[in-house]
Parts: C-alpha cells; structure tokens; sequence
C-alpha cells in the first residue's frame, strides 16, 4: 500500500462559523461541506459536533470540529507553541508579501517573513489560537540535492546524539557581501 494524499487534517476550533468566516476571508479557502451530528459515528459515544471542511488547494481539506458540550479547549503545555503549526504553500515570494500586507491591515499579528534558505515563511495565529505558516519555497533545484543527499546520515547522527548534525549547516551560514538572501 502507498498512500495517496492526505484526505484531511482535523483541528478543534471553538466557534465553526467564525472559524469557517476567518478561513474564508483571510486565506481565500472555500467552505465545502458542513457535517453535524448528536452521536460520533466511530465510536457511538453521545457528544454532538459540526464538522467544517475546508478546501486549501489541490487537493488538500483543512478541517474543524466544534464540540460545544466538551471542556474549553487547550493546547501541550509541554511542547512550545511555535512547534505545533499547519504551514501553507503559497505560489511566490509576492504571495507571501502581499498575503503578510492582507494579515497586518486586517489587524493580525504576523512575524516574517523569516528565511529558512529553502523556503520564507510568515507566523500567525487563527481565531482558535492554532499557529499557521505561510510558506513561499526559494531553494534551488541543487539545494534540494544537498538536502536530499544528507538526510539519513543527519537522522542517524541524531538518533545517536540527539545534536542538531551539521550536515546542511550551509542553510543557516550567512550570505556572502553583495549576495544578500
């Protein structure tokens, strides 16, 4: 078995409408289907829900549960916030900036863009407090062949050392004069 793509990502959210009107209006994703019942299919337990999908391009469905009669919702206090986050790709630097632009008029806190060599990414928070990256991809083809070259030495050395190898060390060293990234 390979599996095909992924069919969707679900995430609690506190109000699905908000949720879904936030999505709609500062991503541009479409709101595809509403699911709503009393009893969860899987396991038959009594806990109404709405389920809100999301379609986040080609493909891929961003999805919400809104589960009013379950304690507030939370997030692992034992894992910092900026690890948990749900990055999207968008199609050009001029993307990113004019995305960044949107986000800040509309009185959204936004870090960025920083440079990750390969990629440049803007931070921010949806209604519901979940971390999201919109990510604008930079690397050049023989970027992506060094990465690839090293990936399994650097995930054994880090298995062994639980130290960040220095393998691909070239994407966090600083741009020579004049060549400014």
């Amino acid at each position: 078995m390979k599996i095909k793509q992924i069919h969707h990502v679900a995430y609690r959210c506190r109000d699905a409408k908000e949720t879904v009107e936030w999505y709609v209006k500062h991503l541009n994703m479409n709101f595809v289907l509403a699911i709503a019942e009393d009893e969860v299919p899987s396991t038959k337990a009594p806990d109404p829900y709405m389920h809100v999908f999301l379609d986040a391009g080609h493909g891929n469905v961003l999805a919400f549960f809104e589960l009013p009669t379950q304690p507030e919702m939370g997030r692992d206090t034992n894992t910092p916030a900026w690890v948990q986050h749900l990055a999207l790709e968008v199609g050009s630097m001029d993307e990113l900036l004019a995305a960044k632009e949107r986000l800040v008029a509309a009185g959204i806190d936004v870090l960025g863009p920083v440079n990750h060599t390969i990629f440049k990414s803007i931070y921010f928070f949806d209604p519901n407090g979940h971390r999201l990256e919109l990510a604008a991809n930079t690397g050049t083809p023989e970027m992506m062949q060094k990465l690839d070259d090293v990936k399994w030495d650097m995930l054994e050395e880090w298995s062994k050392t639980k130290r960040a190898p220095k393998h691909a060390a070239w994407m966090h060293a600083p741009a020579p004069e004049g060549n400014a990234q």
